[in-house]
């Protein structure tokens, strides 16, 4: 049943709107997603809406936390966990996966259920494997809840990035040169597996990035500037992902775009630009988080390179079939033209996130953001659509 036709007790007329902000999750992008969380809990008009916070510890439970953002905040260069967050360190919430009830319980060992109340939507903002990859997304399908984000196919595409690159080439997207290695390749035959990242390099030439294929937040890259230092590469990005992405080095600007559903369909942000980061050998994991490099918004480009960009980032939003939002990461070549890296379903809301800052600079502010991808959930229809 789709969740627009179920009826709504009078109840359910009167009272706010309940968003359950679920955060946290088994991802190697656990403190990131807490980080995301506080800064949305503090977003969120507490006047339009009735807020639940849920985080997910990195084993995998459902914990009930304490509304607090400011303890979601980075401190001395270390992430928050939903362990120092939660209520109880056995305590577990379940959502029911029946349509018809929305209702969430709460439950400890020994000790009688109990009832929180029904959700109007779910706000995820767990970044990577089981949360942003059309994990978290199918069992809200089954669920019958709205939430913030892509569907189950389009987050899936956005976390695996051989898929992505594929689905972005069949819709005559620009796309860098990339080789995958997926885990039976290293199992059957790992000199071979090897051989085929070595003959890629003599394809495009040195330094290769090598990455986990389904990972984000620059978590498990490494640049490689020569052979030396390719197994401790691929040992690295394994680590985060059996299946391991090589991508060769684009010479060029690094330039991101903001998409952002409207009633009237998708819009593209004004884009930034990512300087060069004297002090990293890329936009690694430390630049982005720990030590704030500050991205140029809006980016220096042509208004011709600007439209470019934006019209490239909706075409990629539309290509995978993405709602809600979308940063588009692109490289400005030294020949002028633009090729898409890759597109994040759920990007980062920390107080240094681009896309928020975009946005700002596009005139929609971060409270007006969360709203707008608050009241786009609440109108989209869970199932088929």
């Amino acid at each position: 049943m789709s969740s627009e036709n179920l009826p709504q007790s009078p109840e359910q007329q009167l009272r706010k709107p309940r968003v359950a902000v679920v955060f946290g999750g088994r991802s190697s992008e656990h403190g990131i997603s807490v980080v995301t969380a506080g800064a949305v809990l503090r977003a969120i008009d507490r006047t339009k809406y009735d807020v639940l916070p849920i985080g997910i510890t990195t084993d995998g439970r459902w914990a009930l936390t304490a509304d607090e953002p400011d303890r979601m905040a980075i401190a001395d260069r270390r992430t928050p966990s939903v362990d120092q967050l939660a209520d109880s360190t056995e305590g577990g919430v379940v959502l029911s996966v029946d349509p018809a009830n929305r209702e969430v319980v709460y439950s400890e060992p020994g000790a009688v259920p109990k009832a929180l109340g029904e959700v109007d939507v779910v706000f995820p903002v767990l970044h990577g494997p089981y949360g942003e990859d059309g994990t978290l997304q199918g069992l809200l399908e089954l669920a019958g809840i709205p939430y913030v984000g892509s569907g189950v196919l389009a987050s899936a595409v956005g976390q695996d990035k051989e898929y992505m690159k594929r689905v972005f080439i069949s819709f005559g997207l620009p796309v860098g040169p990339y080789e995958v290695i997926r885990p039976r390749e290293w199992e059957l035959d790992p000199t071979a597996a090897r051989k085929k990242i070595i003959d890629f390099a003599g394809e495009h030439g040195w330094p290769l990035f090598v990455k986990p294929a389904r990972a984000g937040s620059s978590m498990g890259i490494t640049k490689v500037d020569d052979l030396s230092g390719l197994d401790e590469a691929i040992s690295e990005a394994q680590r985060h992902d059996p299946k391991i992405l090589v991508e060769s080095l684009l010479r060029g600007r690094e330039i991101e775009c903001g998409v952002l559903e409207f009633d009237d369909g998708p819009r593209a942000s004004v884009p930034a630009e990512i300087p060069s980061v004297t002090a990293h050998e890329f936009y690694d994991f430390e630049a982005k988080y720990i030590d704030s490099a500050a991205g140029l918004v809006p980016a220096p480009l042509t208004d011709e390179q600007t439209a470019e960009v934006r019209r490239l980032a909706v075409e990629a939003f539309d290509a995978a079939s993405c709602e809600g939002l979308v940063r588009a990461d692109f490289f400005l070549q030294e020949n002028g033209e633009f090729v898409i890296n890759e597109i994040n379903t759920m990007p980062g809301f920390t107080p240094i996130s681009m896309y928020p800052r975009m946005w700002q600079e596009s005139g929609v502010g971060y409270s007006e953001l969360v709203d707008r991808l608050i009241q786009a959930a609440l109108r989209r229809p869970t199932g088929l659509r």
